[in-house]
């Protein structure tokens, strides 16, 4: 070998370690990124008791939730095509100072009107964040290696679940409420920095043109359908004005954006992507399984605590083994998925989650605590098999010059996909309870003394208009014994006669979706792994 090969050869070794170093780097921040984004949402809900003790504004307190979900969702699918057009780096870092920053001003909010602005701005961050992380894996690995990284990052969302709760509760009983905002800070600035450095920028030739009408659009669509399923049969009835013209709203500005999507040059959202049809299938999947799993997740505590009597913490524990299956069948679905492939583990798993949701509806007055338990585990189970594999089969399918928009359009529609449960199911309930309540507690009440019912007038007009709340008489033993005996005697048999046949057909629902999500699973064709990274972006829209 010359003097000249050889220097060539030590080079060419000396970039590779370098490469293989800033890898080292970059994966660490993604690992910090990811985590603490995870877990702001969590810690953030235990500390809502606190923030409104001291701000007030306990009217407004959805609001804290509301607002960062609007806005996370919503930039979603934006943050996922500006990262193909302007690179990965500077929308990651984008999204990571925003966080930080909102972050900080959230910590130091004196209103709750200020907290719920600062929240909308830190949900634009956290919305960027989680995507990004995600594209950024499908960039440096091949498909099997990227099969186990998939498997790992689903993890670390089970595992922020469950310690979300703890270390929210911890740093509200140790400090201040505020540190549950500030403790974002030196994690977040920790991940920018190795993001900054293990993260290669993109050399851009030429103007990036912008689908400025596509956001505009699509972000008062998106915003009203959210608005109008978080607010129906809550705040407004479904048939009021108000949320009729928010679906409305919903309905104009999404027609306009995708017909300016099928005309401009650089779509937010591209209509030819719906044409493939693992594109659509995946992500109808993703929408499916969310929907189902939300409801559960959602209303599986007015089971335990109204039926079983358990604790508001205890019910929450419930949870925990769920997540912990979730998140040893996430890593242990990347290790295998190679062997099995990709269409046969979503099949299998959700096989498990479908047969897991057919137990959920055999819950009854004397299930125990324990056997709720072990079908939400064989939920989180079948679960973990098939979440990480939803934004695989998409990155395996496409080209990486469309790895940030279909990777972020799983992550819009499971999102959807959730607060649709949350409205559709709720609805169910409501539905479900007003009629049964009406059958088995209204005749009752309407035969005590003449003298209790002006007291008991405003229970009738609960039964009609939200019987979830006169179910948290069962959440409150507090509550139930200011009643009468004789009224305590009667209601809460018919309470909880209500809510187990309620949650029964709340549960049926989402088996039903989940079911389709099942039978779909069947048409999703062979996807192979790749074994190198992607590199030439060519378009797939067969």
């Amino acid at each position: 070998m010359s003097q000249q090969d050889l220097a060539a050869h030590e080079m060419a070794n000396a970039d590779e370690k370098q490469d293989h170093h800033k890898r080292g780097i970059l994966i660490a921040g993604l690992l910090v990124a990811m985590l603490f984004a995870a877990l702001d949402g969590t810690i953030v809900g235990t500390a809502i008791p606190r923030i409104v003790g001291d701000l007030g504004g306990l009217g407004l307190m959805a609001w804290l939730t509301t607002a960062y979900m609007l806005t996370s969702t919503t930039i979603v699918p934006i943050a996922g095509k500006l990262a193909d057009l302007l690179g990965r780096k500077v929308v990651y870092v984008s999204g990571l100072i925003i966080f930080i920053v909102s972050s900080a001003l959230c910590g130091a909010a004196q209103s709750m009107e200020a907290l719920i602005w600062f929240r909308g701005i830190q949900g634009l961050g956290g919305g960027i964040m989680m995507p990004l992380a995600l594209i950024v894996i499908g960039d440096l690995f091949t498909g099997k290696e990227r099969a186990k990284w998939q498997g790992i990052f689903g993890a670390i969302f089970g595992l922020a679940s469950v310690i979300g709760p703890q270390i929210g509760g911890w740093i509200v009983d140790a400090s201040s409420w505020r540190w549950v905002f500030y403790i974002n800070l030196p994690v977040g600035i920790l991940a920018t920095i190795l993001i900054f450095i293990g993260l290669p920028g993109k050399n851009t030739t030429g103007p990036v043109k912008v689908d400025i009408w596509g956001i505009f659009t699509m972000a008062i669509g998106v915003v009203s359908l959210l608005l109008g399923l978080s607010f129906g049969g809550k705040e407004y009835a479904w048939d009021s004005w108000q949320i009729i013209a928010l679906f409305g709203t919903a309905i104009l500005f999404l027609t306009l954006f995708f017909i300016i999507e099928s005309k401009t040059e650089e779509p937010i959202l591209p209509p030819y992507l719906f044409k493939n049809r693992t594109f659509s299938l995946i992500n109808l999947i993703g929408f499916l399984i969310t929907l189902g799993m939300f409801g559960a997740i959602t209303f599986i505590p007015f089971y335990m605590q109204g039926v079983l009597g358990v604790s508001a913490t205890d019910s929450g524990t419930v949870m925990t083994p769920m997540m912990i299956s979730m998140i040893l069948t996430s890593i242990l679905g990347g290790q295998i998925v190679y062997k099995v492939g990709i269409r046969n583990l979503m099949l299998l798993g959700m096989a498990i989650t479908t047969g897991a949701f057919g137990l959920l509806t055999t819950l009854d007055l004397d299930t125990s605590q324990y056997i709720a338990m072990g079908y939400l585990v064989i939920m989180g189970i079948g679960m973990g098999f098939v979440m990480p594999n939803i934004t695989l089969a998409l990155q395996e399918t496409f080209s990486k010059e469309e790895l940030g928009v279909v990777t972020s359009s799983s992550q819009f529609f499971r999102n959807m996909g959730g607060t649709f449960g949350v409205a559709i199911l709720g609805a169910v309930l409501n539905q479900q309870s007003t009629q049964l309540l009406n059958d088995k507690l209204t005749p009752t009440l309407s035969r005590f003394p003449e003298q209790m019912q002006p007291m008991l007038e405003p229970l009738k007009k609960l039964i009609n208009t939200d019987p979830q709340v006169l179910y948290s008489m069962l959440f409150n033993p507090e509550s139930i014994q200011k009643l009468p005996p004789m009224m305590q005697q009667i209601m809460l048999p018919a309470l909880k006669s209500s809510l187990v046949s309620s949650l029964h057909v709340v549960f049926w629902c989402g088996l039903a979706f989940i079911a389709i999500g099942f039978v779909l699973s069947f048409f999703i064709g062979n996807i192979p792994l790749s074994q190198e990274k992607k590199k030439n972006p060519t378009s797939s829209n067969q």
